[in-house]
């Protein structure tokens, strides 16, 4: 059964490529040499970086242009980031996956362009997208490794005055605005929260696990100035998979398709850590959206953690009143773009914690299918339940209206 004509679809969790534009236009003029920006390298003389060599004339090579084809990389002080358009496949067959694009005419202009984003939603039947960054990775942590903490606050602004200003703003009723965070200084990033909420942000991306990075954990006070200007602006936290760095990996020999299989582990993760610490009953208006992870496993983690909880509690330095599958409720949404147990055990997650996705322009995504493969999926889902899961829900997380 197709989704009723009513029913708007809201991706919670769509890619942009960021175009070469974005900080060369918006640094102060000392920066821009050594900010962000776009050269185009040549893989079959690259003798700087053995390995970046290799993984640059690899993909070259998978374009079909010949080994002395030019790649687009970018560049930030001096070092190289290859990945302009980090698993942007959309539009290609499963059967040409595996290359990064290393040029932007390698990628659909959707993928890069607003306007053309928009164009790509409307063929997909999806009205609405929150977009998380590529090149600063999903939560800005390309910055954690600037020298120059000047600059890498310069560079974290831009990215999010790209963001408000030009994304955004191309077509306000259509993207969730999303924005990132100097995570080495809680108090700038705190500072940053208010200046873009008052530019109108709805969103937050945030590590689903900050001690991969070096950065202190949820159960510190550290981060409290973060989740108190999240809290009292009504920003969600999002939190997608692999963000932390720290991808799930079993062994030196697994195929990349274990690590691809088991990163909703990473959601997991973070779901058992946030409701054992101290941080939802800190901030007791603070929500948290997981981005790509799926929702299959929310029912048997709720329960093993409410097993844990019950004798557990007593030895340990948890909260002993509230149960954590209450608090997840209260605090957590899970995202899914094809996950047919989540729907079927819909009602042990919570039909109003579950949120829709479709991943655009990744490998994961449905495009230009996603309105009737979704359909499919919820086909014997009750009408009122599928409109939250594709739309209210994410209306209501992200205080985000109809346009009329």
């Amino acid at each position: 059964m197709p989704l009723q004509d009513s029913m708007q679809m809201i991706s919670v969790d769509d890619h942009l490529i960021e175009p070469p534009s974005v900080w060369v236009d918006r640094l102060p003029k000392k920066f821009v040499e050594d900010g962000p920006r776009i050269v185009e390298m040549d893989m079959s003389q690259n003798a700087g970086d053995e390995e970046l060599s290799k993984v640059l004339l690899d993909a070259a090579r998978g374009g079909g242009r010949g080994a002395e084809r030019l790649a687009e990389v970018w560049v930030y002080e001096g070092r190289v980031y290859p990945n302009i358009g980090l698993n942007a496949v959309a539009g290609k067959k499963p059967q040409e996956y595996g290359m990064d694009p290393t040029r932007y005419s390698d990628m659909l202009p959707g993928c890069y362009d607003p306007v053309a984003r928009i164009a790509d939603m409307d063929v997909d039947g999806v009205q609405a997208a929150l977009c998380f960054p590529s090149f600063p990775r999903f939560s800005g942590t390309v910055f954690l490794e600037g020298k120059d903490k000047e600059l890498a606050l310069l560079s974290v602004r831009a990215w999010n005055d790209f963001h408000l200003d030009e994304w955004a703003a191309a077509a306000p009723d259509r993207f969730i605005p999303l924005i990132i965070l100097p995570l080495w200084d809680p108090a700038a990033a705190a500072a940053e929260i208010y200046r873009c909420a008052a530019k109108g942000a709805k969103a937050i991306t945030f590590p689903e696990c900050t001690v991969p990075l070096g950065l202190p954990s949820f159960y510190t006070d550290h981060w409290d100035p973060v989740f108190a200007a999240a809290q009292e602006t009504g920003l969600p936290l999002c939190m997608h998979f692999g963000s932390s760095g720290r991808p799930p990996i079993t062994s030196p020999e697994a195929p990349m398709a274990v690590m691809i299989s088991l990163f909703g582990t990473n959601s997991m993760y973070a779901t058992a850590d946030l409701l054992f610490s101290p941080v939802f009953y800190k901030f007791p208006n603070l929500k948290v959206a997981l981005s790509e992870g799926g929702v299959g496993w929310v029912p048997y983690l709720l329960e093993r953690i409410d097993q844990v909880w019950e004798k557990h509690r007593w030895y340990q330095n948890v909260n002993k009143e509230v149960r954590p599958s209450d608090l997840f409720r209260e605090h957590i949404w899970g995202c899914f773009i094809d996950d047919s147990e989540g729907i079927v055990r819909r009602e042990a997650i919570g039909v109003d914690n579950i949120l829709w996705e479709c991943d655009y322009p990744h490998s994961d995504s449905n495009w230009p299918n996603s309105r009737e493969f979704t359909g499919k999926l919820l086909q014997n889902v009750p009408d009122d339940e599928a409109h939250k899961i594709v739309e209210l829900n994410a209306r209501k997380l992200f205080n985000f209206p109809r346009a009329n």
